[in-house]
C-alpha cells in the first residue's frame, strides 16, 4: 500500500536535496552536472569583478534568461511561470548556504572527491524527481523539461536527457568564451558522466517514488500555480 505523501513537502525536499548535491558536487570538482554548468561558469567569471556574484546569485540570473527561452519554446506564457523565478532566488540561498556548510569537508584524496561527486549526482536526481512531483512551480530547468514534456506529449526522460545534452554544449561554448580554448572551467569529465545518465537516473527514482507514494496536496494553492 502506498504511503500519503504531501506535494508540498516534495516541493520542500526536492529543493534542499538540489541544493545539498550540487554543493557535493561542486566540492568533489570533478565538473558540474550539465544542467547547472552555465550558470556555474558564469559565476567563475563574473565574481572576479563582482565578488558577491555567488554560485547562487548566478544561478537566479541565469534561469530569467531560461524562461524566457522556455516561453518562446511552449508558446505560453503562465503565471504560474513567475513563480519559478521565487523557486530560483529560494534556490540560490539555499545553494550558497549548502556550499558554505561543505567547506568543513575535507576533499583531498581522490576517493573521497568520487564518493562527494557520486553521492551528489543521485542527491540531485532525487530532488529533481521530488520536484516533478509538485504542483509548486520549481526552478526554471525543471520547469523548462516538464512543460516542454507535456505541451508536446514527450516522455519526461527523453526531454530532460536532450535538454542536458544542449545545456552540456552551451557550458563548453562559454568555457571557451571566458577562459579560453584548453580551459575547461566547470565542465569536466563528471559532466559527460551526468550528461549521459541524469535522465535515466532521474527517470528511474521518479517511477520508485510512484510506486512507493502517493502525492496528494495539503493545501488549496494548486490552481494559483496553473494559472
Amino acid at each position: 500500500m502506498k504511503r500519503h505523501f504531501s506535494t508540498e513537502l516534495a516541493y520542500i525536499t526536492g529543493m534542499v536535496l538540489l541544493a545539498i548535491g550540487t554543493a557535493l558536487m561542486e566540492k568533489a570538482d570533478f565538473g558540474m552536472s550539465a544542467i547547472v554548468a552555465p550558470a556555474y561558469i558564469l559565476h567563475l567569471k563574473i565574481s572576479k569583478i563582482l565578488p558577491w556574484f555567488t554560485f547562487g546569485v548566478s544561478e537566479y540570473v541565469f534561469q530569467v534568461f531560461l524562461l524566457f527561452l522556455l516561453c518562446l519554446t511552449v508558446r505560453k506564457m503562465k503565471k504560474g511561470y513567475l513563480f519559478s523565478f521565487v523557486t530560483a532566488v529560494f534556490y540560490g540561498f539555499l545553494l550558497d548556504v549548502s556550499i558554505r556548510l561543505c567547506t568543513i569537508i575535507s576533499a583531498d584524496t581522490l576517493a573521497v572527491r568520487t564518493v562527494l561527486f557520486l553521492g551528489g549526482l543521485v542527491i540531485c536526481g532525487a530532488g529533481v524527481a521530488f520536484l516533478f512531483h509538485t504542483y509548486i512551480a520549481p526552478e526554471v530547468y525543471e520547469l523548462f523539461v516538464k512543460e516542454v514534456a507535456e505541451t508536446y506529449s514527450l516522455p519526461m526522460a527523453n526531454v530532460k536527457t536532450a535538454y542536458d545534452c544542449g545545456s552540456f554544449v552551451s557550458a563548453i561554448a562559454l568555457s571557451f568564451l571566458f577562459f579560453g580554448f584548453g580551459h575547461f572551467m566547470g565542465v569536466k569529465a563528471g559532466t559527460v558522466f551526468c550528461t549521459l545518465v541524469n535522465g535515466r537516473l532521474i527517470g528511474m527514482l521518479s517511477r520508485y517514488l510512484d510506486s512507493t507514494f502517493e502525492f496528494q496536496d495539503s493545501l488549496a494553492l494548486r490552481g494559483i500555480f496553473e494559472r
